[in-house]
């Protein structure tokens, strides 16, 4: 990610990742858009219980299902924009960014270029310093072979695309509020029961649940009457046209919109008017150090290393801050080997 550098006071941050080579080393707020004949279109509604949005929109109205489903399932709140149609979408998404206590966007639709909008505006808020993560679905129907293209095409470690599919969005609402109501974002979403869906429109053998994870598509499953997750991805597997499975695992994304936003707020709120000296940057780099040192004990990240705060050569009212860590990886098997003596 390129910084882009602007002329008011602040903290801002940069991040990469790169994937290991050699040995060196309480419930979240929600945005929903979703075609609704009620309300009003191109407003922000914020709603904390179901009744809000019963009240808001009718019992009957499928986003109202969305707003029940998400809550159910750990959303702390909803911030839902009607849309009329399908053009309303983009108008919608504008809305959202623009709401600093998002974590999560979920769209109803399954079109293409509809998702390719909803990529286009997190990427634009997440770059503004309003991190966010948006879950969608694909068709009704549509084949393993499809759902792996479709999630070539987003290509981003801030979309997460759920198999099977599903025309009315009701899988990306419960998949949403599970993830939004995880607290430790270094907990895989594998195995996490979604409340409120009694079936799914397929179910996966072993190969195709390969082929949809290696391909960047979050697969579920229903066991015993009981919807999970299997494992939960991103749709980033490229880095231009190269295989990169850096940012395949969601844990990695949420981790870095856990550490850096939590070090920014905490820089923002203690040095807020401050001197650039060398007394100030020792006290900056100490805080970056106290905070890291809190996502290392929370088993967040593992390591961290090369804390350097310096006064930047050409511009003396900035000052540059570097560091490196490395995220924790979530539990996804357990090998057993057995030798047995008969």
């Amino acid at each position: 990610m390129s910084m882009t550098i602007h002329e008011r006071p602040g903290v801002y941050s940069d991040y990469e990742a790169s994937t290991v080579v050699s040995g060196t080393g309480g419930g979240q707020t929600v945005g929903l858009a979703a075609i609704c004949t009620q309300g009003e279109a191109g407003t922000v509604y914020v709603l904390n219980r179901y009744e809000d949005a019963v009240t808001a929109f009718g019992q009957e109205e499928n986003l109202t299902e969305l707003v029940r489903l998400l809550l159910l399932n750990g959303a702390a709140q909803v911030r839902a924009v009607p849309a009329a149609d399908e053009e309303d979408y983009e108008a919608a998404f504008q809305l959202l960014e623009a709401e600093e206590s998002v974590t999560l966007v979920v769209c109803d639709s399954t079109d293409a270029a509809v998702q390719q909008s909803l990529r286009q505006s997190v990427s634009d808020a997440s770059e503004a310093r309003r991190e966010r993560i948006a879950v969608v679905c694909g068709g009704t129907g549509e084949s393993v072979d499809n759902l792996v293209q479709r999630a070539g095409q987003l290509n981003s470690e801030r979309m997460v695309l759920l198999a099977p599919g599903d025309g009315n969005g009701l899988l990306a609402a419960a998949v949403a509020g599970a993830i939004a109501g995880e607290s430790d974002p270094a907990v895989p979403l594998g195995g996490a029961e979604l409340k409120g869906l009694n079936s799914l429109d397929a179910q996966y053998t072993d190969n195709e649940i390969d082929t949809l994870v290696r391909g960047g598509v979050t697969p579920l499953e229903r066991v015993g009457g009981v919807v999970s997750v299997v494992r939960g991805v991103t749709t980033r597997t490229k880095s231009g046209q190269v295989a990169d499975a850096t940012w395949r695992e969601l844990t990695t994304i949420r981790i870095v919109d856990d550490v850096i936003p939590t070090i920014r707020d905490s820089l923002r709120a203690k040095f807020r008017r401050s001197k650039n000296t060398e007394q100030s940057r020792g006290a900056i780099r100490s805080q970056v150090i106290l905070e890291l040192e809190n996502k290392l004990s929370r088993e967040i990240i593992t390591g961290y290393e090369n804390v350097t705060v310096q006064a930047d050569a050409e511009n003396p009212t900035v000052c540059l801050v570097d560091f490196s860590f490395t995220v924790a990886h979530g539990l996804n098997q357990i090998w057993l080997s057995a030798h047995i003596t008969v």
